[in-house]
């Protein structure tokens, strides 16, 4: 997959997307990442990208013409193009199998109070918010949402099952997990995960999965 990630803030996705299973994924040719900073498509001389919004309020807002710029000089016939916002479709775990599915993903990222509405209506496929929170600026949510979705590449993780058995993934939270020793401060790991029984270790951590859903997160229930 091919991703374009359009942004004021390109080292904040940089580090994060080169490390660990993400920079694996670039080195193997799962993932084909190019990072762009928005002001390279401005065309005054103080790369200007932000101004105030008409009928008042605070803050600033993104102009519209460097974003269509933008977009428009990467886009193709594959392309997706997804605004990371606040004000967006809440994003998931079936919501990032979709997008894995993609051929090329133009990922823009909101900042200040927002883009000029013209980018919504005319321009993006969707809008994506990580959560019902604000953050400073769309570039940490972008890094979300590409980390989600690039581990459920084929050969990612390592091992094929991995992203099967994440949380949500089975409409469950995963269950406890754990490591030598058998035994930390007269704790001991349950006797099920060291019988070697694998029927009974999975039955286990059925139940186990289903009992920290209800405890943490009951609304996966429903």
């Amino acid at each position: 997959m091919r991703v374009d990630i359009i942004t004021l803030f390109p080292e904040l996705c940089r580090v994060p997307l080169g490390e660990s299973m993400m920079g694996r994924a670039q080195e193997t040719g799962a993932l084909d990442l190019h990072l762009h900073n928005l002001r390279d498509w401005t065309s005054d001389r103080h790369h200007v990208v932000d101004d105030t919004p008409f009928g008042g309020g605070q803050g600033m807002v993104m102009k519209p013409e460097p974003i269509f710029a933008a977009v428009e000089s990467l886009r193709t016939v594959a392309s997706t193009v997804v605004l990371m916002t606040p004000q967006g479709r809440r994003f998931a775990q079936p919501i990032a199998r979709e997008y894995a599915a993609k051929e090329h993903l133009i990922v823009v990222c909101g900042h200040y109070e927002g883009v000029d509405h013209r980018v919504i209506e005319h321009l993006v496929d969707a809008e994506i918010s990580i959560g019902d929170y604000v953050l400073t600026n769309g570039a940490i949510a972008a890094v979300v949402f590409i980390d989600a979705i690039v581990r459920l590449f084929p050969g990612v993780l390592g091992h094929g099952q991995s992203a099967a058995d994440d949380s949500f993934s089975s409409g469950l939270l995963e269950g406890p997990q754990y490591t030598r020793p058998a035994e930390f401060r007269g704790w001991k790991v349950p006797d099920v995960l060291l019988s070697g029984h694998h029927a009974e270790i999975a039955a286990w951590r059925k139940r186990e999965a289903g009992r920290r859903t209800r405890e943490n997160r009951p609304d996966l229930l429903t």
